[in-house]
């Protein structure tokens, strides 16, 4: 699955991809609002974010990074909530907000956050901050050239922006904050750094929250739709959120006829191939490559991967589940060896090899003899230069995949120099495969197989699965005297993670 996109966030704080695409920006542009939106009091309902964030340091994640202050834009919403982008809030440690037109900040709290659809939901403690606000009621998708006016705070200037546009393009779309694709509206009204989890308007009503903008072009403008905003509503009701489903499967276009007739697909009929199934996913009890999906839920899949959201509008297949709740049920009408057949599916969560990145969260790792563990993750990758990073993290969060006997791939991400680990002390960005004769499923393992040495020895191997295969050995009895030492001289408090005490 794809991973990257040359898109920026709206917000200035987050430089999740390359520096090369960062450089383009877009053009400023401003317009007068509509005077029905002016009527409405739109600018009742926007308020500015003030959010002070520390994220952890990936490359030695025993240690936080530097503290910073950043700014986004948000609205109001019923039940006295403030509704944002999740990267706006992520990694926060105090969160002040203020409204239009008025000079005073409110203390605020993050209530829930949708990382992956790049949402969030703030409190305010003083509930005084709502009098004389506006509640935005949610409002449908919209159409193509539909008209849409977008509200925020971006920099250069510290009152409420309103510019105007129209929804350009209504489809699935890479979210630079998860790498997640899913539903976005695309819109030439300007959204600038500052302008993320402002309200996109229609109509008095709100049709999406302004998260990204594409770095190759001018004023085109990204914002999370309706369906998605109200598909988070809904899994917050109980109290916690629970993520998007993912299907958890690859599938190929159906396009060749010799392709259709060969799996049993008559000519009147469409759907996709079934090419992979991943293990633990959702489809994973009840696909298998070869099966051809026709419908879900009697909803006609075309031959190129797209179903009919309505006339006129057709969205790649995994809509349909990104709208659903975990613990769902959908119906897929598939072919499995030429005969039409029915597989039902329940949708639940679902972790790759190389997981998503991480928010909210300190790193996990684990130090041995100098040598630092942690599992392979965005994070961690991400604090590569581009160039400099391996080839096989690359494919791995690209292309790794989970398994039975594989749930994590494990790193070595630094080895903290000491005679113990001369030799190897430069080390690093190495993906282990096992210790002392264990293969490594996740990073506890690393734990308990150095309990066990191989006799005087520890014996470290990286992964030949792409390139050949390398060693480190360590005197055993050596290595535990030094261990200690090791955390002492470069000030450690301790050689593990809190989640993995």
């Amino acid at each position: 699955m794809m991973r990257h996109a040359r898109f920026t966030l709206a917000a200035p704080h987050l430089p999740l991809l390359p520096p090369l695409l960062m450089l383009l920006t877009l053009l400023p542009a401003a317009a007068s609002a509509k005077s029905a939106d002016r009527e409405d009091g739109i600018n009742r309902s926007v308020v500015r974010i003030f959010v002070s964030t520390q994220k952890p340091d990936f490359y030695q994640p025993w240690q936080m990074g530097a503290p910073d202050n950043v700014t986004g834009s948000g609205c109001v919403i019923a039940g006295d909530r403030i509704l944002t982008n999740a990267h706006v809030v992520s990694d926060q440690i105090f969160i002040q907000v203020r409204k239009a037109g008025d000079p005073r900040r409110y203390n605020a709290k993050v209530e829930f956050v949708a990382h992956d659809a790049e949402l969030a939901v703030l409190k305010v403690e003083d509930p005084s901050f709502f009098k004389d606000t506006r509640s935005l009621e949610l409002g449908d998708l919209p159409r193509q050239r539909d008209s849409a006016t977008v509200y925020g705070f971006p920099e250069g200037g510290e009152e409420l922006s309103i510019t105007e546009g129209i929804i350009s393009r209504i489809e699935v779309t890479a979210y630079s904050h998860s790498g997640r694709f899913l539903l976005t509206l695309q819109t030439d009204a300007a959204i600038n750094p500052g302008n993320s989890g402002g309200p996109v308007v229609r109509n008095g009503r709100l049709i999406g929250v302004s998260f990204q903008a594409f770095t190759g072009g001018e004023n085109i403008g990204y914002a999370v739709p309706a369906p998605l905003i109200r598909r988070f509503l809904k899994d917050i009701e109980d109290g916690s959120y629970d993520g998007v489903p993912l299907l958890g499967l690859n599938y190929q276009p159906m396009l060749s006829e010799s392709l259709r007739a060969y799996y049993g697909l008559k000519p009147e009929g469409t759907g996709v191939l079934v090419t992979g199934v991943y293990h633990g996913s959702s489809a994973s009890a009840a696909l298998k490559p070869g099966d051809v999906i026709t419908a879900v839920d009697g909803v006609p899949v075309g031959d190129d991967g797209t179903v009919e959201i309505r006339k006129g509008l057709r969205l790649i297949l995994h809509h349909i589940f990104s709208l659903r709740q975990l613990g769902d049920t959908v119906v897929l009408s598939i072919l499995r060896d030429g005969k039409p057949s029915a597989a039902s599916v329940t949708l639940r969560r679902y972790r790759d090899l190389v997981d998503d990145t991480l928010y909210d969260q300190k790193p996990t790792y684990y130090i041995f003899a100098g040598l630092v563990f942690t599992p392979l993750t965005p994070n961690y990758i991400g604090q590569w230069e581009s160039d400099d990073i391996p080839t096989d993290f690359k494919v791995y969060r690209e292309f790794g995949r989970a398994s039975e006997s594989r749930r994590q791939a494990v790193a070595l991400a630094y080895v903290l120099p000491h005679e113990i680990n001369a030799g190897y002390h430069d080390w690093r960005g190495q993906v282990i495969e096992s210790i002392n004769g264990v293969r490594l499923k996740d990073i506890k393992d690393v734990i308990t197989a150095f309990q066990h040495p191989q006799g005087p020895w520890h014996v470290i191997r990286t992964d030949n699965s792409l390139a050949f295969s390398t060693q480190i050995v360590l005197d055993a009895a050596k290595a535990a005297v030094a261990h200690q030492e090791i955390l002492a001289r470069h000030g450690i408090p301790a050689d593990r993670s809190a989640d993995l005490r």
